[in-house]
């Protein structure tokens, strides 16, 4: 999933953080500003996404921001969302639940949930779609939260029991944050790719009207969503604008109602302004992964000399114009897991005694950065090109390649430098993706016993004392091994017009169609 958040955020020139360079100053998850008062029924909602989705199957749609999860949301509704601290909220699903430590679930849906052709949406039809999610055949964006479960049983109509690999007491936070929480109807995906996403059926608040490819969906309210009245608007039509610009001046000469966005720029001139704002910060964040498996990167003194020598601020004012929120912890101040223990520290001094020592054994630092075509991209590998000139023995090259060789670079680890990502409001599996030595997904090629077993760790937590343990581990080891250098929040925005009220995300940007209305 990671590969897929962070190609498609910069591709858009979208990969971001908050409106302020710390923590301290985060913004939350509320509405900033906007309509407010009792929501209001009627209206068409315009909004503007980050990317347009290449089918409406929700094994392949992406639940978070740059991807498509307000698409996914308004066809196939929730289960759970979790709020702005991370609790669980039951949504489609009356309960989730654990009595053995995680070591399964039971997961109860409300009763009378149907799907918009009115066939119902019960035990039988989850364990379709989660079964699925599970099979590679479907590309599903989230088979690491697919393939964390071992089995689904059907007790009753409304009840499935859910028997995990392992045992993962915090497993409802996988579900909020990916396709798991969306559930289509079995006899739709069953008549194929191309007819499912001719008329895509689910129970969530809005139905297909149609659907040109590269252009528009226009989505009308489904009559028998559960949670009536909602959704407040009528219709609701949804396009993707690639640049940052014109997202937001659209939004504010009213040719939109809301643009999805994670550009700093946008977020800080938005919240200046009148605007309707819903800010939504993760953990974690971008980062540039430093390739291990190869030199001069193999060498712990030589990833931490790279990250003495950068300075953030510095990057952060190239690229984003000193907007961004860089990440100095892992965890944000507000996370119950923040420790302070910070994953860089710009030191010259210490990174060119570093580089001297490595010349001096004959391994001067020289690496190439791979950089995606993006502005932002090239502006932040051209940045550190620059910063690092001005020690002795390293040397930087740039190279800009194509999106269309991502995926070989990232298959292949045939790189020195790649900027990827893994931002979260729940750790797992996000960070043992990311970082566990037995991960393909590991794109830093990261290989330590006591990172990966403090990992699997705070995954298998009971208390709150023993995860937040684990996880102090993992934020010691990162600083210590330097595999990558966070450089950016990853925060989402929703921007809307003064007269919109409603906006709400969960999970990783996550925006709920259901609760937006327009003041007439």
């Amino acid at each position: 999933m990671t590969a897929i958040l962070c190609s498609a955020a910069l591709a858009l020139g979208a990969c971001g953080g908050g409106s302020s360079s710390s923590d301290s100053d985060k913004a939350d998850t509320s509405s900033s500003s906007g309509a407010a008062g009792e929501a209001v029924a009627g209206g068409t909602g315009r909004i503007l996404a980050l990317s347009d989705p290449s089918t409406l199957d929700p094994a392949v749609l992406g639940n978070a921001a740059p991807t498509s999860a307000a698409i996914g949301n308004a066809l196939y509704g929730t289960l759970l969302i979790d709020d702005a601290s991370g609790k669980t909220q039951y949504k489609m699903a009356e309960s989730f639940e654990t009595t053995d430590e995680g070591a399964t679930f039971t997961l109860k849906l409300r009763s009378g949930l149907v799907f918009s052709d009115g066939t119902p949406l019960d035990a039988e039809a989850v364990k379709f779609n989660w079964d699925r999610y599970k099979d590679p055949a479907n590309r599903s964006t989230h088979l690491a939260e697919a393939t964390l479960v071992s089995s689904t049983e059907v007790v009753d109509a409304q009840t499935l029991k859910i028997t995990m690999v392992s045992p993962i007491p915090s497993f409802a936070g996988a579900v909020v944050n990916s396709c798991l929480n969306w559930i289509a109807s079995p006899a739709a995906l069953q008549k194929g790719a191309a007819a499912f996403d001719e008329d895509p059926i689910g129970a969530g608040p809005f139905t297909l009207e149609s659907w040109t490819r590269q252009a528009e969906l226009k989505l009308v309210k489904n009559p028998k969503y559960w949670d009536a009245p909602k959704p407040y608007l009528d219709s609701l039509t949804v396009r993707a604008v690639l640049d940052a610009n014109q997202r937001l001046n659209t939004v504010t000469t009213g040719g939109a109602d809301v643009a999805i966005d994670s550009n700093p720029q946008n977020i800080d001139k938005a919240n200046a302004g009148d605007l309707s704002v819903n800010v939504e910060s993760l953990n974690g964040g971008f980062f540039m992964a430093l390739n291990t498996r190869r030199a001069p990167f193999d060498d712990v003194r030589a990833r931490q000399a790279f990250n003495a020598a950068v300075d953030l601020e510095s990057a952060n004012l190239a690229v984003y114009d000193g907007t961004a929120e860089i990440p100095e912890t892992l965890f944000t101040k507000d996370s119950p897991l923040f420790e302070d223990i910070p994953l860089h520290k710009t030191d010259p001094a210490k990174a060119q005694q570093l580089f001297d020592e490595l010349a001096a054994e004959g391994k001067p630092v020289t690496f190439t950065f791979s950089s995606f075509p993006s502005t932002e991209n090239r502006s932040l590998a051209e940045n550190i090109q620059a910063q690092l000139s001005a020690f002795n023995n390293v040397k930087v090259e740039v190279k800009v390649v194509d999106y269309a060789q991502i995926p070989a670079l990232r298959a292949t680890y045939d790189f020195d430098v790649l900027v990827s990502s893994s931002f979260f409001r729940s750790p797992d599996p996000r960070l043992v993706t990311a970082f566990s030595a037995d991960s393909p997904a590991n794109l830093s090629g990261i290989k330590d016993q006591q990172l990966s077993d403090a990992l699997i760790a705070g995954r298998t937590a009971t208390t709150d004392a023993e995860r937040k343990a684990a996880y102090g581990t993992v934020q010691k080891r990162l600083a210590e091994l330097s595999p990558v250098l966070y450089y950016t929040r990853a925060t989402f925005a929703a921007i809307g017009r003064p007269a919109v009220g409603g906006l709400q995300q969960y999970g990783s940007g996550s925006l709920l169609p259901e609760e937006i209305w327009i003041k007439k």
